[in-house]
């Protein structure tokens, strides 16, 4: 460790030494505290924050924390899942499935991939949602020109 390092540290040692022993220096005793007889209120449960719901004729920012919800609640339970399970379950969801968009589940070699996006299509907006082993993140975002959610080639839904 460098000398000036060891100065430094030194230096932060002594002065929290010093606040140590200046803390406990001076002034009244402190008080000791002392049982007391009087009862207090019983602490009630927080409330439970309420699960998100579906709005089907809303916007897509409308129900991005609905999406979102059901998508992290499928990543805790089984992690990076096929892009079938994930539009079933946004389907059971309440999505539409003629709305969505997936990429592929494999890349061209045939490996698993390392993450896979699922769009769903909403009043000219899109839902985007990422899933990955790391865990999983969604967006709002606008519309492409080609009329679509993700850029590149993505697997059809015809199940």
């Amino acid at each position: 460790m460098p000398l000036r390092y060891t100065r430094h540290l030194a230096a932060v040692a002594g002065v929290v030494a010093l606040g140590a022993v200046l803390a406990g220096c001076g002034g009244a005793p402190m008080p000791t505290p002392t049982a007391s007889t009087s009862r207090s209120a019983t602490p009630s449960p927080s409330p439970t924050a309420k699960a998100p719901v579906f709005h089907p004729d809303g916007s897509a920012a409308a129900n991005q924390q609905y999406f979102d919800y059901v998508n992290r609640a499928l990543n805790a339970s089984s992690g990076l899942s096929d892009g079938r399970t994930i539009v079933d379950n946004l389907v059971a969801a309440g999505f539409t499935k003629a709305d969505m968009e997936v990429t592929a589940d494999t890349t061209a070699l045939d490996l698993t991939v390392d993450s896979i996006q699922v769009a769903v299509r909403i009043k000219g907006e899109c839902l985007i949602g990422g899933f990955s082993y790391v865990g999983y993140q969604g967006i709002v975002a606008p519309l492409l020109g080609s009329g679509t959610c993700l850029v590149g080639a993505t697997r059809p839904i015809d199940w």
